[in-house]
């Protein structure tokens, strides 16, 4: 009985040994305490450093005023930047250019709803298009030069530019 009492606790201390050794806390990286950190700043401003009161949202205004002008499909002027940061004529134009990138429909869509988490979708800006963060190019609506163009030709068509672009609704004293 001795024999099978000590076999008994040797065993029963190796199982708490293995069992401890995986409850040991691992020590955070440091990333995680510079996370903690910066967490406890971002408080302590917060509460030391209100919100500004805002209370005309001019700014929200004329945002809304542009996106209400860029719905017009009124007659404007695109010039491009060359390399030398000079400005040079494009064509003129209808209505303000388009991010290459913009999609008519959302890109992206949820696979399964049944997984728990989040999923962030893209909002549909007013408009009603989905502008990326970021393009290069950029579709422009340009008039045809040619006043009268000959039968078949188009008096509009979209053009394709990778340069930076200006688009004004008046014609601008580039020099």
């Amino acid at each position: 009985m001795k024999k099978f009492f000590s076999v008994s606790l040797v065993f029963a201390a190796v199982v708490g040994a293995i069992g401890l050794s995986g409850c040991d806390p691992q020590q955070p990286s440091a990333d995680e305490v510079q996370n903690q950190r910066q967490e406890v700043l971002n408080k302590q401003a917060v509460m030391s450093v209100p919100m500004p009161t805002i209370n005309n949202f001019a700014e929200k205004r004329l945002y809304k005023q542009i996106y209400e002008m860029r719905d017009q499909s009124i007659s404007t002027y695109t010039y491009f930047l060359d390399r030398d940061a000079h400005t040079h004529k494009l064509c003129d134009s209808i209505g303000f250019p388009i991010p290459y990138a913009t999609e008519f429909t959302n890109p992206q869509h949820i696979e399964d709803r049944y997984q728990s988490g989040y999923a962030i979708l893209p909002q549909a800006d007013p408009n009603g298009l989905y502008s990326p963060a970021a393009a290069a190019g950029t579709w422009v609506l340009c008039k045809n030069p040619n006043s009268n163009p000959p039968a078949g030709q188009p008096t509009s068509g979209p053009v394709y530019a990778e340069p930076d672009v200006i688009t004004s609704p008046f014609p601008l004293d580039i020099k």
